[in-house]
């Protein structure tokens, strides 16, 4: 079972969404609660996967998120947001979030979003795909990443293309024919080397340089 939490300062929604990820048969809603109470809440409950309101009024969504990334074991986070919340973005880009979904997200995504989160991979709902991106590459030097990626071998650089498509490790194990355990070296070292980063900003890295056929999709 995943273990998922929900960290909104609406009742609304988190109760909504409890609704909709409780009704999977492999996904188990551990707790939702408001921001002021989150890292508490979410480190008790052991949640594995947490849903957190990028902008809330007690305390912000950003604060949490690094709150919780610095915790032994740190659960995968992603960002609920809106369209009117751009300025947060890359802010949370950079403090380790592993996806952005829309509040109003249709269910059966929402509940794809959590197993590829659970497994490894990084989500992005299409409504803010250029928003992210964007707000990344405005931030960061182009030629920069494309030195970074010059730096990759041959495999790498096919597990970075992969890893721009949103693929988790497992997928990315079955389109390239290896075993799980040797993608997973090939990401550690590949991140290493582009500097430490997170899955999403690799994945704006590999659609920077040009290594991801076509626009961003949906399924990050």
């Amino acid at each position: 079972m995943i273990r998922v939490a929900v960290v909104d300062d609406e009742r609304l929604v988190r109760s909504g969404l409890r609704m909709i990820l409780g009704t999977a048969p492999d996904i188990e809603m551990v707790a939702d609660c408001s921001g002021a109470e989150a890292v508490d809440t979410v480190l008790r409950c052991a949640a594995e996967v947490v849903l957190l309101d990028i902008r809330m009024p007690d305390v912000d969504g950003l604060t949490v998120l690094r709150r919780l990334r610095a915790a032994p074991n740190p659960p995968v986070v992603a960002m609920l947001t809106t369209f009117d919340a751009q300025e947060y973005l890359t802010a949370a880009l950079r403090e380790g979030a592993a996806g952005f979904l829309l509040k109003d997200s249709d269910p059966e995504q929402l509940v794809r979003a959590v197993r590829t989160l659970a497994a490894g991979g990084s989500v992005l709902d299409p409504g803010v795909t250029r928003a992210v991106i964007g707000g990344y590459l405005t931030a960061e030097d182009q030629a920069a990443a494309n030195r970074a990626v010059s730096g990759l071998t041959p495999r790498e650089s096919e597990v970075l293309a992969l890893l721009g498509e949103g693929l988790a490790n497992a997928q990315i194990a079955d389109r390239m024919g290896l075993a799980p355990s040797t993608v997973k070296d090939h990401v550690r070292a590949l991140l290493g080397k582009l500097g430490g980063i997170n899955r999403i900003q690799a994945a704006i890295v590999a659609d920077r340089a040009g290594l991801v056929a076509g626009a961003p999709r949906g399924s990050w």
